[in-house]
């Protein structure tokens, strides 16, 4: 999956997710993927991600989630296999604000092709803030992807929630973000 545009992906706290076929998680059925009710995700990416934010604390983090080139169609679920970091290049304070440079999303897609996989959604940190996209993160959100939004504080990582952009009212909807023991592929299975 190509990213519609080849502006670098913005946010005030936010960016864009595919789809595969998971075991053991009730994901709904009959579900186009314009009404998907499910992301689910590995404990060990979900780990990864909290390391993330920690890490970047106070400022913003944000990355890459990769999935399956194809979308399980009609089971309403989308799982994500692996995450990539993204470097977050926004030139002003990094606290409510990321942005990842366009050749650096390009990169990655076209290293991780040749493997059946895509960047399918992405992920990010709102420091001490809420686990909720802002009003700037909906207005450069992409639809057709899925987002993870973390929240951060200086203790910990609270909460973390999954959102997808709605293409008709082009608004961010929330959906479950079921943890998953499968295990998560490393950044070098995926590439090329």
């Amino acid at each position: 999956m190509h990213s519609p545009d080849p502006a670098p992906v913005a946010s005030g706290s936010a960016c864009p997710l595919g789809s595969v076929r998971t075991t053991g998680v009730d994901c709904g059925t009959g579900r186009s993927r314009a009404e998907r009710k499910a992301v689910s995700l590995p404990a060990a990416l979900l780990h990864k991600m909290k390391a993330h934010a920690r890490e970047t604390y106070p400022e913003e983090c944000c990355g890459f989630l990769i999935g399956e080139a194809t979308d399980a169609e009609g089971d309403g679920c989308r799982t994500i296999i692996a995450l990539e970091r993204a470097r977050n290049d926004f030139e002003g304070p990094r606290r409510r604000r990321f942005l990842i440079p366009a050749e650096e999303l390009r990169e990655v897609e076209r290293r991780i092709e040749r493997s059946g996989r895509a960047v399918v959604g992405f992920y990010h940190s709102h420091p001490d803030q809420p686990a909720r996209p802002s009003r700037l993160d909906q207005d450069n959100a992409w639809p057709g992807y899925s987002y993870v939004v973390l929240a951060v504080t200086s203790t910990g990582v609270p909460a973390a929630r999954a959102f997808e952009l709605d293409p008709d009212s082009l608004t961010f909807r929330e959906v479950r973000l079921p943890l998953v023991e499968a295990p998560a592929l490393a950044p070098a299975a995926v590439g090329g």
